[in-house]
């Protein structure tokens, strides 16, 4: 039975891996030059950049999808824990570490406020229980209908999830001081969300980040990538690039296969990794599409990004692996992101800086820097080189002034990459990042869904399904579909 799966993103290529294994024919056709998809890789006079994902968190969900084959997360890539995990220097003061030991942590939290390495004790705690229960309960399960999403011992526990109190509310009853909250929901930035929009649920990211730790595979995310299409090409799953999908043919109420600039695939079944709104309003006939322009335009977008790469000719040591910049007034931050009637290029913003070479030799020549800034953007803005010129030379300003560190002076590689190069990049709807936000009435059962609603045999995953935005997500994302694909196409 063949499968057509559009797009070598994570998505894509684990779906691949899992439906080879169960002796599916896969064929993974990208529109890009390299499998991966907004993990691409950019590399230019010996400075080589993960384009997009750059932390690796929750490894039990990496040893958990390479167990199904057999296989550990290190027959592929080596890891190697972060201490520090990451820094953050504030809009008032020196920077804080966060550190490998809790300890250290809880410490920490006890300069910014009385009893605070007690109060994140017990945020951790709670954190913990809401992790558990969704990798046991939640995460792996797919939703249909409410009753998938209420059973019985998630409405036993639904008090303790606080599904219906926001994130910002839950951390101030935890915390007092500014420093000890944006610390506990910096990290909301990766669920494509603002404080006041996301369940406090999400306060799992705490557990994740703190106790299980912040890890780096040698060479970067990219040789995760490379190790997973290996492991889908080593099932027999073929993958090929440099060609866009330009339409899923139905025939009927079944997907017959896709038409390329190169020529048509057949397929018995239609996979999508692909960005979920482009595949809809693009490759199908709008007979065929579960959700029309206006479910698209109803929902609430994870940001864009505004990303800089720059390869410097000397070390910057002021800069962590992970370095995060939080602005003394974020909330007007996240209103230039989520209001629409706000919604505008920064002026004073809170942004990220990732410097591989400080653990990655191959990252960057010897004696020399890579840097990855990544600035949040509301989706759907006018992208122009001045407006990108104008942001880039405000961020520069910034981060020297705070690092008290010339840089330009040092600058021999530099690319911007934002919300036009999204969208061209990745048909990413009004130029997203992430996909959609993770707000209650986008969580779980009312994320879109892993099979069309129209057409029997067209399935999705990735970042706009369940289990939602990150690696790690998608890649349950892809557990979840393939297995509903080997039960509803078994093979022989």
């Amino acid at each position: 039975m063949k499968a057509a799966i559009v797009g070598a993103g994570f998505g894509g290529l684990s779906a691949a891996a899992l439906l080879a294994k169960e002796g599916f024919d896969v064929e993974v056709i990208e529109k890009n030059e390299q499998p991966g998809g907004r993990a691409s890789v950019y590399s230019e006079k010996g400075f080589t950049f993960d384009m997009g994902p750059s932390w690796y968190l929750m490894p039990d969900v990496y040893e958990t999808f390479f167990a199904a084959f057999g296989k550990k997360p290190e027959d592929f890539y080596t890891l190697k824990r972060l201490d520090p995990a990451y820094r953050i220097f504030f809009g008032d003061g020196d920077p804080v570490d966060i550190r490998a030991d809790l300890e250290e942590d809880y410490a920490l939290f006890d300069s910014f406020e009385e009893d605070g390495g007690e109060k994140l004790r017990a945020y951790l705690a709670s954190a913990k229980e809401m992790y558990d229960l969704s990798i046991n309960e939640l995460l792996y399960r797919d939703y249909r209908s409410i009753f998938d999403f209420l059973n019985g011992r998630l409405i036993m526990q639904g008090s303790r999830l606080h599904i219906f109190e926001n994130l910002g509310t839950f951390v101030r009853r935890h915390f007092e001081s500014d420093r000890a909250q944006k610390i506990v929901q910096y990290s909301i930035g990766f669920l494509g969300g603002a404080p006041q929009n996301t369940p406090s649920f999400y306060h799992i990211m705490s557990h994740i980040d703190m106790t299980m730790g912040v890890w780096y595979p040698d060479g970067g995310i990219r040789a995760v990538a490379g190790g997973i299409a290996e492991l889908a090409r080593s099932y027999g799953a073929e993958i090929s690039l440099d060609e866009p999908v330009r339409r899923i043919e139905v025939e009927g109420k079944r997907a017959t296969g896709v038409v390329t600039e190169k020529g048509r695939h057949d397929a018995d079944l239609v996979l999508v990794n692909a960005d979920y709104a482009h595949a809809e309003l693009d490759l199908l006939d709008a007979a065929h599409r579960t959700y029309p322009e206006k479910y698209w335009r109803s929902r609430v977008l994870a940001p864009s990004a505004f990303v800089i790469y720059l390869g410097l000719d000397r070390e910057v040591p002021a800069l962590a692996h992970h370095t995060l910049f939080l602005d003394r007034d974020w909330e007007a931050g996240f209103e230039r992101i989520f209001d629409p009637n706000r919604a505008a290029w920064p002026e004073n913003p809170s942004y990220y800086v990732n410097v591989p070479s400080r653990t990655d030799p191959t990252a960057a020549p010897p004696g020399s820097e890579t840097l990855f800034i990544l600035v949040p953007l509301a989706p759907g803005l006018e992208d122009t080189p001045a407006l990108r010129e104008r942001l880039y030379t405000r961020i520069l300003d910034d981060l020297e002034a705070k690092i008290g560190e010339e840089l330009r002076d040092a600058v021999v590689v530099k690319r911007i990459f934002a919300l036009n190069d999204f969208a061209e990049r990745y048909n990413a709807y009004r130029g997203t990042a992430l996909g959609l936000s993770h707000t209650l009435l986008q969580t779980a059962l009312w994320r879109p869904a892993h099979l069309s609603r129209k057409v029997g045999n067209l399935y999705y995953t990735g970042q706009y399904t369940h289990p939602g935005i990150g690696v790690p997500m998608t890649l349950i994302s892809s557990t979840i579909v393939a297995r509903e694909i080997a039960e509803r196409h078994p093979r022989g």
